[in-house]
């Protein structure tokens, strides 16, 4: 008994003595105005080995194609471009992106195309939200996906060979105005938002650059004074964003997946004392015809006669107490001894809810 209590207040100065974590600055916020812009574009890959798409609007596009080549086809004569298929182009823009810069984009097939596995998108620019075109992508599509097809009908596929990637595929061609130099300060909004959180920024920035060179306005966002000079401020910030901030603790909860039967139970979850049992209840069908067979030369008809058998079993369910305010540790082990399964587990934390025992929120997904 003496070695195990030995044991238990040695393990209660490791837990102690166990280091704080400190996030940086620029791992727990983002700075206000500095942010991607989503683009997107409508273009035409071609090049396909037969799996392209037959719609109207693919056919229709192809025409337009030809035509701004000279290229006019007879009336009445439809394209069929079986290697050309029909795609919606998109992008992320990221921040302080100049002019003649390169990024990634991806290509989605819009039609019925069986794969894009080796063709090449066309030129197509891509647009923002507000109708400009800020990039033109072109370029051979790398497909991580392929499928297969017999004659009579069967076919496999692996992954999404419908979609692909075009890395550096399109050149940025307008700059996004950035708010990065304007004004006297610069706003950081925390990921997490969260009081004490915001408050521990602040005295980290103060007590790094002095008093009153930061204030927080809410939960998520926090102002710092700054130069005007933008060489100068690229060197403020680089300082600014290094800077080790120990984040509060998160709010107690636990998270159940009801389609994975995931559950995470937060480090401040804690169950008032409580009783709890659950057990299962298994219902069993079985059918088991008897057919009677006619005597020979009886002139009778076969007969089936039903036999039902409905067996109900319930196994022992076995109770476990929860003393009060019992810790994370505690509640695994409680669960463990009774072996349940993830989804008795949801049950009994849902129950545990309600009864107004689980000090902590439930949230489903």
């Amino acid at each position: 008994m003496r070695c195990l209590r030995l044991w238990v207040a040695a393990l209660c100065l490791s837990v102690v003595a166990a280091p704080v974590l400190a996030d940086r600055l620029k791992d727990m916020a983002r700075l206000k105005g500095v942010r991607n812009n989503q683009l997107i574009g409508y273009g035409l890959v071609v090049g396909l080995d037969g799996s392209g798409d037959n719609t109207a609007f693919t056919s229709q596009s192809f025409r337009n194609l030809l035509n701004q080549f000279g290229i006019t086809l007879p009336e009445g004569v439809d394209p069929d471009p079986d290697n050309v298929a029909a795609v919606m182009v998109s992008a992320s823009l990221p921040p302080f992106a100049k002019p003649g810069q390169e990024m990634d984009v991806t290509v989605s097939s819009i039609g019925n195309a069986d794969s894009l596995r080796g063709g090449t998108l066309l030129m197509t620019p891509l647009r923002g939200a507000d109708e400009q075109i800020y990039a033109m992508a072109q370029g051979n599509l790398v497909v991580g996906g392929f499928g297969a097809g017999g004659a009579d009908g069967s076919r496999i596929t692996v992954n999404i060979p419908s979609a692909g990637r075009i890395p550096n595929g399109a050149t940025i061609e307008r700059e996004v105005a950035s708010p990065f130099s304007k004004g006297d300060t610069i706003t950081f909004n925390l990921l997490n938002p969260d009081f004490t959180t915001a408050r521990r920024v602040v005295e980290a920035i103060n007590g790094r650059l002095g008093p009153d060179m930061a204030y927080a306005h809410d939960a998520t966002s926090v102002s710092v004074r700054a130069p005007r000079d933008p060489s100068q401020r690229v060197s403020f910030l680089s300082i600014l964003e290094n800077i080790d901030i120990e984040p509060a603790e998160e709010a107690a909860k636990v998270v159940i997946n009801s389609r994975t039967g995931t559950i995470v139970v937060g480090k401040n979850v804690q169950v008032s004392a409580a009783a709890v049992t659950h057990g299962n209840l298994t219902v069993t069908i079985e059918e088991n015809p008897n057919v009677e067979q006619p005597g020979p030369f009886a002139g009778g008809e076969v007969a089936v006669e039903q036999n039902t058998q409905i067996a109900v079993t319930q196994e022992p369910a076995r109770m476990f107490q929860f003393g009060p305010a019992v810790t994370l540790n505690e509640i695994v082990q409680a669960v463990n001894q009774v072996g349940a399964a993830p989804g008795d587990v949801m049950a009994v934390l849902e129950a545990l809810k309600q009864a107004g025992a689980l000090r902590a929120e439930l949230i489903v997904i």
